[in-house]
C-alpha cells in the first residue's frame, strides 16, 4: 500500500499485512514513527515517545515473523497508553507536575495484554491531572489541541489517545473512562470509543479496588478495530476484583449479523437538560440510518430522574478521596488544578449520609434502567450536549458561571452509564455546519456489549466514516 495511506490504515489490515507477509512490522513502526514526529509537535496528543526503542520493538517483532511465529492477533499493529495507566519504567505522574520524574514500577494487566498479543507500543498519550475532568490540559504538558480544529479541546480526559487516533498516530489507543473519559474525546474528535460492562477489563485506575465506575476501553477509527482491541484485553484477572469470567463470546466476531426487527429507543437527551440543537439534530438525522437497517426507532428515554448529584456525591468525590493522600494539595496551588483541588476539598466534607443516598438513587437507576431496557435492544443517545469548544474553557459556554459539579457533568450524556456499569459505545454522527465532529451514543443493557459492538458495526455499515481526514492531520 502506498506509504501515505499506511497510518490511515485499520488494525484489522495491518494485522492481516503482517500475517501475510504484505507488510512488515519494521515498515509499519517507520511509517508510524515519522509521522508522529511530524504531525504531534501541533497537537501535544503524545507525552512520551521513544523513536529508537519503537523501532528496537519492530524489530523483535520482525525477527519473529521471520522465524514463522507470531505472538497473536495484534502481531505488528501500534497501539499507544494514557499517559495514566501504569507501565514499568516509564512516566507515571497522573499529570501533576508535583510528581514529576514518578516512574511505573509495572505494566498493567492491559498493557500486558497488548503485548502479548504482538502489539507495538508507541508511547504514552496526554490526559489532564488525575483524568479528573472532559478535556486534557494540565501543568505538567500543557494542552492537547483537537485535529479538527486547533486552539479547541481534545476532550478528556483520554484526550490524548483520542487526538492520536484521529490524526492518524496509531491505529488502537488505550483510554480510561470514569464519567465518560473514552467516549467524550472520541466524539469530540470524531473516532470510536467503547466502554465496556463492569468487569470485562479488569483495572487497577485507583487506588481503591472496589470503585465500580472505572473503566479501560478502546479507541479506534473503526468498530471493528475496537472489537479486536476490545477482545485482546477482556478477560478476568486477580488484580482487579469486579473482573468477571470470559462469557466465551469472540468479539472480535461479535460485530457480525444484522439489526433487523431490533428496538431502538432515540433519547434526544436522556433527561439530562440542554443539548445544543444542532449537535441533537446531527444525531436525529443519524438514527435514521437503523430505520434503514431494519430496526424500530421510537423515541424514548429512561425515567432515571437526574443523576448528576448522585455521580457527584455517590462517586466522583468519593473516588478521588481515595487519591486524597498522594498529593500535598492544600500547599500546592499554582501547580495543581484549582478545580482538582476543590474537588479535595470538597471530599473532606461530605458525609457519609450524603454518600448512602446517592448510591440508593443509583441502585433505583439500576431498577429503572434494566426495566427499560426490556423493552429495548439499544438506547441511542447524543454522546455530548456540546461539540468541541476552545482550549481556554473549562465547559461549554452556555455552562459559564454553574458550579463545579454542573461544569464538569452537566454537558455529558456518557455518566449515567458508568452509574450502571453497562456498556456504551461513541461512533461519529456527522459534524456541526463549522466542520465539528458530534457523537452518537449507543448503550446496551447490563452485560451487552457483543449487542452494542454489532449495532455500532451496522451503523458504520451505511454511515462510514473512516475516510474522513481532519486537514491539521493531513497538511505537510
Amino acid at each position: 500500500m502506498p506509504d501515505a495511506e499506511l497510518c490511515w490504515t485499520p488494525a484489522t489490515a495491518l494485522a492481516d499485512a503482517v500475517r501475510n507477509g504484505s507488510l512488515s512490522p519494521t515498515e509499519i513502526a517507520r511509517e508510524f514513527a515519522d509521522r508522529i514526529e511530524t504531525v504531534n509537535p501541533q497537537l501535544n496528543a503524545y507525552v512520551h515517545f521513544d523513536r529508537e526503542q519503537v523501532l528496537a520493538d519492530a524489530a523483535d517483532l520482525q525477527q519473529e515473523v521471520s522465524e514463522g511465529r507470531t505472538r497473536g492477533p495484534l502481531h505488528g499493529v501500534p497501539f499507544s497508553i494514557k499517559g495514566l495507566t501504569t507501565m514499568a519504567g516509564l512516566p507515571f505522574d497522573s499529570s501533576l507536575k508535583p510528581l514529576a520524574g514518578n516512574v511505573g514500577t509495572h505494566d498493567a494487566t492491559v498493557v500486558t495484554r497488548l503485548k502479548d498479543a504482538g502489539g507495538l507500543f508507541l508511547g504514552k498519550t496526554n490526559a489532564p491531572e488525575f483524568g479528573y475532568y472532559g478535556g486534557t490540559d494540565s501543568h505538567l504538558y500543557g494542552p492537547t489541541h483537537n485535529p479538527w480544529r486547533p486552539g479547541h479541546t481534545a476532550g478528556g480526559s483520554s484526550g490524548g489517545a483520542a487526538a492520536a487516533v484521529a490524526a492518524g498516530l496509531g491505529p488502537l489507543a488505550e483510554g480510561a473512562d470514569g464519567a465518560g473519559s473514552v467516549r467524550i474525546p472520541s466524539a469530540m474528535c470524531g473516532v470510536v470509543g467503547f466502554k465496556p460492562s463492569l468487569g470485562r477489563i479488569p483495572h487497577t485506575l485507583l487506588d481503591g479496588r472496589h470503585y465500580t465506575h472505572v473503566f479501560h476501553g478502546p479507541i479506534t477509527r473503526t468498530v471493528a478495530d475496537a472489537a479486536l482491541m476490545f477482545s485482546v484485553m477482556a478477560g478476568p484477572s486477580d488484580s482487579d476484583p469486579n473482573s468477571v469470567p470470559s462469557d466465551g463470546i469472540d468479539y472480535a466476531a461479535a460485530v457480525e449479523g444484522d439489526v433487523t426487527g431490533w428496538r431502538v429507543a432515540w433519547s434526544p437527551n436522556l433527561g439530562l437538560g440542554h443539548v445544543d440543537p444542532e449537535v441533537v439534530a446531527v444525531c436525529a438525522e443519524a438514527v435514521r440510518a437503523f430505520e434503514a437497517l431494519g430496526a424500530v426507532v421510537e423515541e424514548a428515554t429512561p425515567d432515571w430522574g437526574d443523576p448528576e448529584e448522585a455521580m457527584w456525591k455517590g462517586l466522583w468525590v468519593p473516588g478521588y478521596s481515595c487519591e486524597y493522600d498522594v498529593l500535598d494539595w492544600k500547599s500546592q496551588r499554582g501547580q495543581v488544578d484549582d478545580n482538582l483541588i476543590e474537588i479535595f476539598a470538597q471530599a473532606e466534607t461530605l458525609t457519609a449520609v450524603e454518600i448512602g443516598r446517592a448510591e440508593a438513587f443509583r441502585g433505583k437507576m439500576w431498577d429503572t434502567f434494566g426495566e427499560f431496557m426490556r423493552t429495548y435492544d439499544i438506547l441511542v443517545s447524543p454522546t455530548l450536549a456540546s461539540p468541541t469548544f476552545p482550549l481556554d474553557r473549562f465547559a461549554p459556554e452556555w455552562l459559564d458561571g454553574q458550579s463545579l459539579q454542573r461544569q464538569l457533568l452537566g454537558w455529558l450524556l456518557t455518566y449515567p452509564f458508568n452509574m450502571t456499569t453497562t456498556p456504551a459505545i461513541t461512533v461519529p454522527a456527522g459534524f456541526t455546519a463549522d466542520g465539528r465532529p458530534v457523537g452518537l451514543q449507543i448503550a446496551g443493557a447490563h452485560r451487552a456489549d457483543a449487542a452494542v459492538l454489532r449495532a455500532a458495526a451496522n451503523y458504520e455499515a451505511v454511515r462510514p466514516w473512516a475516510d474522513a481526514k481532519p486537514a491539521l492531520a493531513t497538511a505537510p
